[in-house]
């Protein structure tokens, strides 16, 4: 699918940026206009978002993956000396992946519904 082929490293180097931004010195965090709660969920959603359009057949393990995920790189900032790990903050994370997950998952569902109504009758 073009899809994944474009998702793949978009999924990968959001990560990548992700754990950058989570144990990187607090003075390095982008500063935004919203609230940090906002942030974490919105840059988990989008990174749910990406992996489940990259990795369509495989969306149970993704969403395990990125759930665990996201409590084990908010535990990651327990070795940078100017962070702090927090549950909430993890949870505030498997939260916004497990949404985006849904939303790629929907996504994916639509698109296998739409190519299988464009097949001829004989091919359903």
């Amino acid at each position: 699918m073009m899809i994944s082929k474009f998702a793949r490293p978009l999924a990968w180097l959001l990560l990548a940026f992700i754990i950058f931004i989570t144990v990187s010195p607090i003075g390095l965090r982008p500063e935004t206009v919203t609230t940090v709660d906002t942030d974490r969920a919105s840059a988990y959603v989008i990174l749910g978002l990406a992996f489940a359009l990259a990795y369509p057949k495989q969306w149970k393990t993704v969403a395990a993956l990125l759930v665990v995920g996201a409590v084990a790189i908010e535990y990651l900032q327990y070795f940078a000396p100017t962070r702090h790990a927090r549950l909430h903050d993890a949870g505030i994370k498997a939260m916004g992946a497990a949404l985006g997950l849904l939303a790629g998952w929907v996504i994916n569902r639509w698109r296998d519904t739409k190519a299988s109504n464009a097949l001829p009758l004989t091919e359903r």
